[in-house]
């Protein structure tokens, strides 16, 4: 079977997200943003996959659609985690690669998305 190097990168990046919350404090805070990243983050993939079944081009773009969103969201509470929870340089760093790669799914996520509307 051919690799999906999109799906590949969603789900590498939903592991990584998962891992690296375990860092941060046990706040009520931290709790709600975590709750929120990890949603958004994990739904990235689900979508990715789910617009592989699509039955018509139309839900295909529409499931991509939604993991674009939802990536965007991602980025969004990564930078929020970052700027107001984290304590460390290593811990920084960590988020900022989160950051990086979720920029990067964006990216992919939506040149797929122009691709196909043509």
């Amino acid at each position: 079977m051919k690799e999906n190097i999109v799906l590949e990168k969603s789900y590498a990046f939903a592991v990584n997200v998962l891992k690296s919350v375990k860092i941060l404090d046990r706040s009520i805070e931290n709790y709600v943003l975590v709750k929120q990243l990890i949603r958004s983050s994990t739904s990235v993939g689900a979508n990715l996959q789910e617009s592989q079944g699509g039955l018509t081009k139309k839900e295909f773009i529409h499931k991509l659609n939604i993991s674009y969103r939802e990536a965007k969201e991602s980025k969004y509470w990564i930078k929020l985690i970052t700027d107001s929870q984290l304590k460390g340089k290593s811990d920084e760093d960590l988020f900022n690669r989160l950051y990086n790669d979720c920029d990067e799914l964006c990216k992919i996520i939506y040149s797929i998305i122009k691709s196909s509307k043509q």
